[in-house]
């Protein structure tokens, strides 16, 4: 119920044996473990029971619940129960500054308070007795032991008042301060349920049941029951219950819960589709390629779990303050009701202001005020295409002063073309033919063109031997006796072959930002056989994307493993000054950790060869259009692949932190105005109710 809580149990699922790291967040009412396969799951559930809470392990393949909401409806009754019982013992106070002097009859208040002390009240007896037990504090103990106090005052005062007579009592303090935190509580919940909207949105995208196509019969089976390479009908208007590719039909596909993209997007044949997306105007026969946990969309929903499970570096000093928060304010009642006594103020001042000392004490705003900014600033994120790993990703991006950008696949579209070929020997279709055998199989953008070109042109490929991947250099294989290699100029200086007649060639392609491979006979007679030139065009958002990041004051950088004028013309046409070219991966790591030295430092990539460069920058945000090794090594992913999320992240980032630091301030300024005040005697506990639920 407060930042102590998380705390307490956070300690208490630390001393199991095997755990490795452990998260517990009080807005979701979480924890997040990682721990040795050898550790039962009931072992934790024991030591949470031991510290004095419940807990049950979490089925991340269910569908969520179908009326979650049915807890806080419940806890919205109990409190219209509780305002109702306790705003008549209110009125007189409220009524006494227009003098009307008047009091409900001793019985009557009795009446009022008891059932919200005793059974509205319940809860903050059960849970403070569970803390006490397990030798802890929380804020539940708290509560019951101000509430306690006044209604237990108000009993003695009555019974010890001369038969007829009128004594003043605190029935009203200690039902209208339940009322109040159990309003306050209420609040919580309802916030608590906000922050974690847009991951139940994702989550009820999950479709339950699917029609499956088995001997021309369609049949509607659980998804649990379906089966890699299944083929299954999705007719108009229906989510697509798994990820697969499109054997059949024609159609157009909503995904913006997915990727944030507001308009739907074309499907043919042999395009991918996504669980969670809804199908629009065809009938689509699909082929299964993933389901259940291995989803896109249960990999979103798993990322987003952990980004809104793990902690921002601001709250592990919030952590360290909760755990002692409840004992302070305990010690601080205490020398107050003892002060006050000492000062001759009498039992029931000394009582009512240690009282008003319990109940204005608020470590929820404490506990609260990290996580439910995370849980909104991930969960918006999401909803524009943003895909946030981590809390400190979300923390720290806001303090980037300067941004990396790949080129291939980030800045521009990704997708060359071949635009120029040159043969030494003249054969511009057998240059072709071998370059398409060299690249079978291969996810490089350049590779998918030479493949393409092939395939435009009805080329037979010959199947290659010992094909390697030179990182930051291109590819090599065997073709029969011939050893070939294709890739750029710093593989054919490495050779050391003599470019000839092709050299002027490339130096004009090159002037044009064209991309060049070589293609290359490293055996039996290492030399020089073509020359191919590609040309990609720039994504619609990235002039505006760079614009308003320098806009902004960050510096942007173009690393990138093409030739020099390649790299030019995409700079000079994004306004880019800082830019670099043939840089291999090694060199994109040196230059993001030089930069490190001057700021934090974000990285943009798509490519296995940026996954290093992702992983040492301070933010790596990787495209979602590129390879799963970047997203793994990135914290923030671009499910869309625009460039202009990038700006859009970091504002995000920006916004949540701005959030965070309003939370906190508030929450110790309150704590630190409130307890003085309570203290000394300024605050009556009614008062230091209220200002809690505020």
């Amino acid at each position: 119920s407060c930042a102590s809580c998380a705390g307490r149990v956070e300690r208490a699922l630390a001393q199991v044996p095997g755990l490795l790291t452990v998260s517990v967040n009080l807005a979701s009412e979480r924890a997040h473990l990682q721990l040795l396969a050898s550790v039962e799951p009931q072992a934790l559930l024991n030591a949470v029971t031991a510290a004095g809470y419940q807990a049950h392990r979490q089925n991340p393949e269910a569908a969520p619940s179908s009326d979650s909401s049915q807890p806080l409806r419940r806890e919205r009754w109990s409190l219209l129960l509780a305002l109702g019982l306790a705003l008549p013992l209110l009125l007189p106070m409220l009524v006494e500054p227009f003098g009307w002097h008047w009091m409900l009859p001793a019985w009557l208040q009795f009446a009022l308070a008891t059932p919200v002390q005793l059974i509205f009240g319940a809860r903050f007896y059960r849970a403070g007795w569970s803390a006490l037990r397990a030798g802890s504090a929380n804020m539940d103990l708290l509560v019951a032991l101000g509430t306690s106090a006044a209604y237990g005052l108000s009993l003695y005062l009555w019974w010890a008042s001369p038969a007829g007579g009128m004594p003043h009592l605190y029935f009203e303090a200690a039902a209208v301060v339940i009322a109040l935190v159990r309003l306050g509580k209420y609040l919580e919940s309802r916030a608590k349920r906000q922050t974690s909207s847009a991951l139940r949105a994702l989550q009820a995208l999950r479709p339950t049941f699917a029609l499956r196509l088995q001997d021309g019969r369609e049949e509607q089976v659980a998804i649990g029951s379906l089966q890699r390479d299944d083929v299954i009908v999705v007719k108009p208007g229906e989510r697509f219950p798994v990820d697969g590719l499109i054997i059949e039909g024609s159609s157009h596909a909503d995904e913006a819960l997915l990727s944030g993209e507001s308009l739907p997007v074309a499907k043919h044949p042999g395009d991918a589709v996504s669980s969670g997306a809804i199908n629009g105007e065809g009938r689509l026969l699909i082929s299964i390629r993933a389901l259940g946990g291995e989803t896109q969309l249960a990999q979103i929903i798993r990322l987003m779990e952990n980004a809104q499970a793990g902690k921002a570096p601001i709250q592990k000093l919030v952590d360290r303050i909760s755990q002692v928060f409840v004992p302070t304010v305990l010690a601080i009642a205490l020398l107050t009701l003892l002060g006050w006594l000492l000062a001759g103020a009498g039992v029931q001042v000394a009582l009512l202001n240690a009282v008003a000392v319990l109940v204005i004490a608020c470590p929820c705003a404490l506990g609260l005020a990290t996580p439910t900014a995370i849980m909104v600033g991930t969960g918006v994120a999401a909803r524009h295409g943003i895909l946030i790993k981590d809390a400190e990703a979300l923390e720290i991006a806001h303090a980037v002063h300067a941004v990396v950008f790949d080129k291939t696949g980030t800045l521009t579209s990704g997708s060359p073309q071949v635009v120029h070929l040159q043969a030494v020997d003249g054969n511009e279709q057998g240059l072709l033919q071998l370059a398409g055998s060299l690249q079978q199989g291969s996810e490089h953008p350049l590779a998918k063109a030479v493949l393409s070109a092939c395939s435009a042109r009805n080329l037979s490929l010959s199947g290659v031997t010992a094909s390697q991947a030179l990182p930051g250099k291109g590819t090599r294989a065997e073709l029969g006796p011939r050893t070939l290699a294709l890739g750029n100029r710093r593989l054919l200086d490495e050779q050391q072959l003599d470019a000839g007649p092709l050299a002027q060639t490339a130096q004009a392609w090159e002037a044009e930002g064209r991309s060049l491979a070589w293609l290359l006979e490293l055996a039996p007679e290492p030399q020089v056989l073509g020359l191919l030139a590609f040309g990609d065009s720039l994504k619609p958002g990235a002039r505006a994307a760079i614009q308003h990041l320098q806009a902004q004051g960050i510096q942007c950088h173009l690393l990138s493993g093409d030739n020099q004028g390649s790299v030019n013309a995409v700079a000079d046409a994004l306004g880019i000054d800082e830019r670099q070219a043939n840089v291999l991966p090694a060199d994109k790591l040196a230059r993001i950790n030089a930069l490190k030295q001057h700021g934090r430092v974000a990285m943009v990539g798509d490519g296995i060869n940026d996954a290093p460069a992702l992983a040492a920058a301070d933010i790596g945000i990787a495209m979602g259009s590129g390879t799963d090794i970047a997203m793994h090594a990135a914290g923030i992913t671009l499910l869309r692949g625009d460039p202009r999320l990038v700006p859009a992240a970091l504002a995000i980032s920006r916004r949540s932190y701005a959030k965070i630091r309003q939370n906190l301030f508030w929450a110790f300024v309150y704590n630190l105005i409130g307890l003085p005040l309570a203290a000394c005697g300024l605050l009556n506990p009614v008062l230091a109710g209220a200002a809690m639920a505020l």
